[in-house]
């Protein structure tokens, strides 16, 4: 069996509320990334699109800096978790201002997969030149 390795990727400061963003990774939660993907983009929510952004972050970390297989990677963990919040406030009637705070969301996804395996270097074209010359 080939070696397993845990790739993480962020996404921090999603200005959508991290109960509406959790209900669209619970959706995905233990699937591969493929399936992932594919189902996100049918999924009618506007917590999709930042979804989508974190895995495939974690995709290509792990296919480009790792040399992870594509074909094998798996959501082992999608946790989506509360960020910074903004106050704010809102004009209200006779010159009042009502507070209100604008919420943010981290998502943090976890991918495993398998290493491909690592081609063996080709053999040395020289020696091959050197023993027809001679």
């Amino acid at each position: 069996m080939a070696e397993q390795l845990i790739i993480k990727a962020y996404a921090k400061g999603i200005d959508q509320a991290p109960r509406k963003v959790a209900l669209v990774a619970s959706l995905i939660r233990n699937r591969s990334v493929a399936d992932a993907l594919v189902i996100l983009s049918h999924t009618p929510k506007r917590a999709a699109q930042p979804v989508i952004k974190a895995i495939e972050s974690a995709k290509a970390n792990a296919v480009n800096t790792h040399g992870l297989d594509s074909k094998t990677l798996l959501i082992s963990t999608i946790s989506v978790t509360a960020g910074d919040r903004l106050k704010r406030f809102k004009p209200a009637s006779r010159g009042r201002a009502l507070p209100f705070q604008k919420k943010t969301a981290n998502i943090l996804v976890e991918v495993t997969g398998d290493v491909k395996p690592k081609k063996k270097p080709a053999a040395k074209a020289v020696s091959a030149e050197k023993k027809e010359t001679k």
